[in-house]
């Protein structure tokens, strides 16, 4: 007689602390967010094929992550997979870390992961299943609930960059490509930890080298998912894709003092 094992679920590690933990206050706060990023985004009938925004906690970072996910506003019925890859902060790893979680909960529900995606990668050396590593990680959940708002059903393919070269990161991303019912996301900030004013220069020229598609341009200090935006950017360049800066901001701007600031970017490839 076959048995069935009970789903195993990623329960939230940061809600109470980057975002908030109550469904109804989370819900409020990044309705908020969008609909202040809406109100300043004209409107477009296209989506774009990749984001990349920033994942700091929301009073910080959730205003820029907004101007990126304003755009798929058109697109709620069309993605139905998210490609959701960040940097690893807690744990060294080599390649690329999968989950082996079949959903990520937030306090707005669960996100179904694609196992036959991640089953698919399995051939590739530079990708493992690494759960320890996703266990405290925050760069891919808290781009959960924004995802939630703003799509309809869809599910995730959790991955977390370590030491790994930026052609390996682009042969994942190579793999799971896919059509218009695949969203490419990245996560990152930007620089971290310099007073404002510097930040904004080192960032904007980061944010010129994403618009140029041009990853060797962006040192190993002005991104902490530099990997992952590598590698999007060499399978944009690729395909002839176009990069665009949504927003372009740091904590001073939001919500921090201006002395010692991270960078946020929103930024749409299409």
């Amino acid at each position: 007689m076959e048995t069935h094992r009970p789903p195993r679920i990623r329960p939230p590690a940061v809600a109470g602390t980057f975002y908030p933990a109550r469904a109804g206050e989370l819900r409020e706060a990044v309705g908020r967010y969008l609909a202040q990023a809406a109100a300043s985004t004209r409107s477009d009938p296209s989506h774009p094929k990749a984001l990349i925004v920033p994942h700091a906690g929301y009073i910080y970072s959730g205003p820029v992550a907004a101007s990126g996910y304003a755009r798929l506003a058109q697109a709620g019925d069309t993605v139905k997979r998210v490609v959701l890859i960040g940097p690893a902060h807690y744990l060294a790893i080599r390649g690329v870390a999968a989950s082996g979680a079949d959903a990520f909960a937030t306090p707005l529900g669960e996100v179904p992961v694609d196992r036959g995606a991640i089953a698919g990668l399995g051939d590739l050396p530079q990708v493992a299943v690494r759960d320890d590593a996703h266990r405290r990680e925050h760069c891919l959940e808290v781009q959960l609930p924004f995802l939630q708002m703003v799509l309809a059903q869809f599910a995730i393919v959790p991955l977390l960059v370590g030491a790994a070269g930026d052609d390996e990161v682009r042969q994942v991303i190579d793999r799971l490509w896919g059509g218009p019912e695949t969203l490419i996301l990245i996560s990152s900030d930007l620089s971290h930890y310099h007073d404002s004013a510097t930040a904004r220069g080192l960032d904007a020229a980061t944010a010129a080298a994403i618009e140029a598609l041009a990853p060797e341009r962006i040192g190993d200090q002005r991104a902490c998912g530099r990997i992952p935006i590598a590698g999007l950017l060499l399978s944009a360049r690729a395909r002839g894709l176009r990069a665009v800066t949504a927003d372009l901001r740091n904590s001073g701007d939001t919500a921090g003092p201006h002395g010692e600031v991270v960078g946020y970017g929103a930024f749409l490839l299409a």
